[in-house]
């Protein structure tokens, strides 16, 4: 019998950040069964719903610790959402000081893997010998964009946005200074400052996992881990994306979607945390009445904070229809369907009648849209959206990106424009046949002779080897 190989791994706080490393998880030791992993869990008031359901679903070889949790109370006023992240990682570094001295008196832990967001905690790799890993949720690209910022920072005296040119990547299609991370955006703030902070502990791992695939981001792969970049090896082992419980089969979602003709109806979702303002929600209620296109749209209340409801998951007792205009539900019960909060995304996007996906551009919902070969219209709304977004419409050429007003907002007519341009045009059948060829690409990546398979099995061999 093969010898057991222990991994800490310590997720970032949130669902996007959890999930998505504890998917990798699972796939690890499927893979390898002879891999055990311990879960270091922090977290800011209690676990919602949706992190629990997955926590329900693990494997026998993958174990769980709960960190205390921080009190939301106790985070300083007006904290940005990234840092009120780290805060909280910080705030769990002593339990979990205080858990691995106790657990490595037997359990010898060979390495350490840490979400983008707990980098503070490889400090405690080191002191208890383990290699340390840092598995990043979201593109190559974005992953490449930070440690050119490092670069950009040096040689920048304006903000990005008032750059004069696109700002150039190794590998990437040209991005303009505003469509950087948000962090990036006020380069005096405490977020960006952090940014640059956490980049520079990247450059010092043993590697980063990232869930992507080489077929999706060749160019940017290749020039990040070129020879004499200074940058870590890089494990491209996606997509991994969560798998479809079937739970819901019953929902009244499904059951209308099995009433719509193939690719007809348009999935309109912001993601687990993305909100959109009272004025944004009028403009999209009738641009999507206007297009006279069938769609599934679920809702969550108006916030004029983009990410409001990243840690809540907009749970918070409102009823979100009430916001929609006066009469849209009825004018619209023959052609679309509003869900509030919450709808089972992969189930839809699998769903034969669903034609195109307006997202976020969250990264797990680009890799779910991926793996089912759904086009996009390119919505973003925080954090590293924007460069999802570019990447979707003018590097892959899968979405299609709708403008914004002065104001910030996407006007009813150019909801309209967008929408029949992914559902009816040329320029969409183009795009819908690109999305399916790198579906294709996709599936193909997670075979056993896959790309991401392999890249898997050779960090598995080293830490075998040094377990």
């Amino acid at each position: 019998m093969e010898k057991p190989i222990h991994i800490a791994v310590v997720p970032g706080v949130g669902y996007s950040h959890l999930n998505p490393i504890l998917q990798f998880s699972k796939l690890l030791v499927h893979l390898h069964p002879h891999f055990h992993v311990t879960c270091f869990i922090p977290s800011l008031g209690s676990l919602p719903t949706d992190s629990k359901t997955i926590l329900q679903t693990l494997p026998s070889n993958i174990h769980c610790y709960f960190l205390p949790p921080l009190d939301p109370k106790n985070l300083p006023l007006q904290l940005p959402l990234e840092l009120q992240l780290q805060f909280t990682v910080n705030h769990s570094l002593p339990s979990l000081h205080q858990v691995l001295k106790t657990l490595t008196l037997k359990t010898p832990f060979v390495a350490m893997i840490v979400d983008s967001f707990a980098v503070e905690a490889l400090d405690l790799a080191k002191e208890f010998n383990m290699l340390s890993y840092v598995y990043f949720p979201s593109a190559v690209t974005t992953l490449s964009s930070y440690f050119h910022l490092i670069k950009l920072d040096k040689v920048t005296s304006c903000e990005y946005r008032d750059l004069p040119e696109p700002v150039k990547i190794p590998g990437c299609v040209p991005i303009h200074g505003r469509d950087l991370v948000v962090q990036a955006q006020d380069r005096l703030s405490q977020s960006y400052k952090f940014l640059l902070k956490r980049v520079e502990r990247f450059r010092l791992v043993d590697g980063v996992i990232i869930n992507s695939f080489l077929e999706m981001e060749i160019g940017v792969i290749r020039a990040l881990v070129e020879e004499g970049s200074g940058n870590p090896v890089v494990y491209p082992v996606g997509p991994i994306i969560q798998q479809d419980t079937q739970q819901g089969h019953d929902l009244e979602c499904l059951a209308w979607l099995d009433k719509q003709q193939p690719c007809s109806v348009l999935f309109v979702s912001f993601g687990s945390g993305g909100t959109l303002s009272q004025e944004q929600i009028f403009e999209l209620a009738l641009g999507l009445e206007l297009s006279d296109h069938r769609f599934l749209w679920v809702m969550r209340a108006p916030s004029n904070l983009a990410n409001a409801a990243y840690l809540s998951g907009g749970k918070d007792g409102v009823d979100p229809l009430q916001f929609l205009p006066s009469g849209f539900l009825d004018r619209t019960k023959e052609k679309g369907l509003v869900i509030p909060l919450w709808a089972p995304q992969i189930q839809i996007l699998s769903h034969s009648s669903v034609g195109g996906f307006l997202s976020h551009c969250g990264w797990n919902s680009v890799l779910e849209s991926v793996m089912h070969g759904v086009p996009l219209i390119t919505w973003p709304l925080f954090a590293e959206q924007r460069m999802n977004a570019v990447v979707l419409s003018e590097g892959l050429k899968v979405g299609v990106r709708p403008r914004v007003n002065e104001n910030g907002i996407v006007e009813r007519e150019e909801i309209v424009k967008v929408i029949k341009c992914l559902m009816e045009g040329e320029e969409g059948g183009t795009m819908r046949d690109r999305m399916k060829e790198l579906k294709n690409a996709a599936n193909n990546a997670i075979k056993e002779d896959g790309s991401s398979i392999k890249t898997l099995s050779q960090l598995a061999l080293k830490l075998r080897n040094l377990a």
